[in-house]
């Protein structure tokens, strides 16, 4: 499959969902390959870039905890908090509904959530007006490819208001397109070592 996001009504859901399935395995098993030097040189890169677009956003900031070799976030987070921000971590309380985001600092006690990774034993529910949503893979139209589950998609399309969505990975996980379906929602930046996307500007 090739082409453009425009073309995205010609090919058929199926299709795409096979190729997604297909596209994950391989940019999850590519990121997990990074060498450890290219991995801290790229981290590095990312954190800069995160500091600065998050500083120029107010409000509670929503996170991630690392899967899979994402991009760790736990030093942005030691920073946000530093600068007196609230900081709030992902859980799924429905795996057909949104994200509930919960506040949690360092040394908080977490528990296992869904995939056995750790959400805020603390139940104290928050709106957050930024969220870091980690990328399986992205194009530069900013629509993110991530595990299949559809939460970042029913999160954002759920929270009112609606928060600054800025998707976090790195450049090798970029594709032509994710052949973006009715139900993807573009993030509003796309972070990576190598640069920072915002969505095209929609024709006048």
């Amino acid at each position: 499959m090739a082409g453009s996001p425009g073309c995205f009504k010609l090919v058929d859901g199926q299709e795409v969902k096979r190729w997604r399935r297909g596209e994950r395995e391989r940019l999850i098993a590519l990121r997990q390959a990074l060498p450890p030097a290219e991995r801290r040189r790229c981290s590095a890169q990312i954190d800069a870039q995160l500091r600065r677009e998050i500083a120029a956003q107010p409000g509670i900031l929503g996170v991630y905890w690392p899967f899979r070799a994402e991009f760790d976030p736990r030093p942005v987070i030691d920073w946000a908090i530093g600068l007196g921000r609230t900081v709030a971590l992902p859980v799924v309380v429905d795996k057909q509904g949104p994200l509930e985001y919960r506040t949690w600092r360092p040394g908080e006690p977490l528990v296992d959530g869904v995939w056995n990774i750790p959400v805020p034993e603390r139940r104290v529910v928050v709106t957050p007006a930024i969220v870091l949503a980690p990328l399986v893979g992205f194009d530069d139209a900013c629509y993110r490819l991530g595990y299949g589950g559809g939460y970042f998609d029913r999160t954002l399309g759920a929270l009112r208001p609606k928060p600054l969505a800025i998707g976090v990975g790195f450049e090798a996980q970029v594709l032509a397109t994710i052949y973006p379906q009715s139900f993807d929602v573009p993030m509003g930046l796309i972070v990576t070592e190598a640069s920072v996307r915002r969505p095209p500007a929609d024709p006048a």
